[in-house]
């Protein structure tokens, strides 16, 4: 003999089962909104500085608004001053707001690592 098993479908398993999938959901969003406010890596372009070093230009920059130049130091990641004007720093998404209003300021953009894809070349 077969026997089926029915699965009991009362109000109090409904409800419990609504509370783990609400708070599986408020776990997945606190832990989104805190990966967002972590610092991330990002590339401020300047205007080239015309009476200072660029390296001091971009440190006072990032010192103005971080609030000291400890902080600029332990957030800069690189200097660029050849091909382009600007620095990659460690920022907060409010940071990053901060720094795109700052004089001299072009643009702020995340810094993206990309893979090449390099194959043995195919001769045709």
């Amino acid at each position: 003999m077969i026997q089926k098993h029915r699965i009991a479908s009362s109000p109090s398993l409904i409800l419990l089962l609504i509370f783990v999938i609400s708070i599986i959901c408020q776990i997945n969003m606190s832990v989104s909104a805190s990966d967002s406010s972590k610092p991330a890596v990002q590339i401020v372009y300047t205007e080239r500085p015309q009476d200072e070093e660029p390296e001091a230009y971009h440190m006072r920059t990032l010192a103005s608004v971080l609030g000291s130049e400890d902080a600029a130091k332990e957030a800069l990641v690189y200097s660029y001053k050849t091909a382009a004007s600007g620095f990659s720093c460690k920022l907060t998404p409010e940071q990053v707001d901060q720094m795109s209003k700052q004089p001299g300021v072009l643009q702020v953009v995340p810094s993206k690592t990309v893979q090449l894809h390099s194959g043995p070349a195919k001769l045709h």
